[in-house]
């Protein structure tokens, strides 16, 4: 088994400069993604989750950090350097139609990035590589000849897929990829990633504010709260054994499928702070329900609190007895 990243981002910092004031939209993330792995990065909006997809596709530039792709740096590369690497990282992004040119035929669309990595030496394995790319993405062959209006929303997202897929990538970052699809349709584009991911081993960097979706499909999961990373650990420790207040609230919010099963929901009291100004210590501290004193003035660091779970929570120094997260955990696990 392959037990190198196909992804490795180390303190990926993107601060941006907005009337004189600096907005810290991602404030030192680190994640790795292995072969064939789903990484899902949710927070709600407004967290940093979409720009820092943006830094890692090197859509824009780094203010710190290191994005190594296939053990190779890429943050550092010049756009000429980064070009014949680019078709190892492919995007999804949320809106299909604005990402597609719209006097471009679908035939074009997909033969553009075949042409542009020069991955098929002439056009009739070209054209014989689109109709296998449809038909990978369910849609007909006749497609070809449309342009993007003539189809629907999950239909363009299929092409944006087949489009990505036409690189030959080894991972795909998608950006809210499903959030803008009716729910029938939504349920088929995941079902469709996923199915892509056994046949051809993808690794995906799922960006989403969906927990259910995320959960459905996702092998781990990294939570961010203003531009930090507060917890990453599996899937099943996350939906099952939550150890970061944060995670905690975001998972409260979700409905429940099952009638008349109840939930203790956790109200966040609060806006989000702005990334502008954003609270010294722990970010999460003014809206946090067990906040202590040192997390107004201490920045708690990502550890390991279980196998594969890392937290950045204060109350994690504090003995069980003492620590609610843990108390929470327990009950629940009992209740259960």
């Amino acid at each position: 088994m392959d037990t190198t990243p196909i992804l490795n981002v180390k303190n990926l910092k993107k601060h941006f400069s907005v009337k004189g004031q600096t907005v810290k939209a991602v404030d030192g993330i680190s994640l790795h993604i292995m072969p064939g792995e789903t990484l899902s990065l949710v927070g709600e909006s407004g967290c940093g989750k979409s720009t820092a997809g943006r830094a890692i596709l090197r859509l824009i530039d780094l203010t710190e950090g290191e994005v190594e792709l296939n053990g190779q740096r890429i943050d550092q590369m010049s756009a000429r350097q980064l070009r014949p690497l680019r078709r190892h990282i492919q995007p999804v992004f949320q809106d299909p139609y604005s990402s597609l040119n719209p006097r471009m035929r679908l035939r074009d669309i997909l033969a553009e990035p075949i042409r542009n990595f020069g991955l098929s030496p002439n056009a009739a394995d070209i054209e014989s590589r689109i109709r296998q790319l449809l038909e990978m993405v369910r849609l007909p062959a006749d497609a070809a000849g449309r342009l993007p209006h003539e189809f629907s929303g999950g239909q363009r997202q299929r092409i944006s897929i087949a489009r990505a897929l036409a690189a030959e990538p080894s991972l795909i970052v998608c950006d809210e990829a499903v959030s803008a699809l009716d729910v029938s349709v939504k349920a088929q584009i995941v079902n469709l990633l996923q199915d892509l991911q056994k046949e051809l081993g993808l690794a995906l960097l799922f960006i989403s504010h969906d927990l259910a979706i995320v959960e459905h499909m996702t092998h781990r999961v990294a939570v961010m709260y203003l531009g930090r990373i507060v917890e990453i650990a599996s899937r099943e420790r996350i939906f099952g054994s939550p150890q970061h207040p944060y995670t905690l609230a975001l998972l409260s919010s979700v409905p429940v499928p099952e009638p008349g099963r109840t939930i203790d929901r956790i109200v966040l009291k609060g806006d989000v702070p702005s990334p502008m100004n954003p609270p010294k210590g722990c970010h999460f501290h003014t809206r946090c329900p067990f906040a202590l004193d040192r997390c107004k003035t201490d920045e708690p660091k990502l550890r390991s609190v279980a196998p594969g779970q890392h937290v950045a929570c204060h109350l994690h120094d504090l003995p069980p007895s003492e620590n609610p997260i843990a108390q929470r955990t327990a009950v629940s696990e009992v209740s259960s």
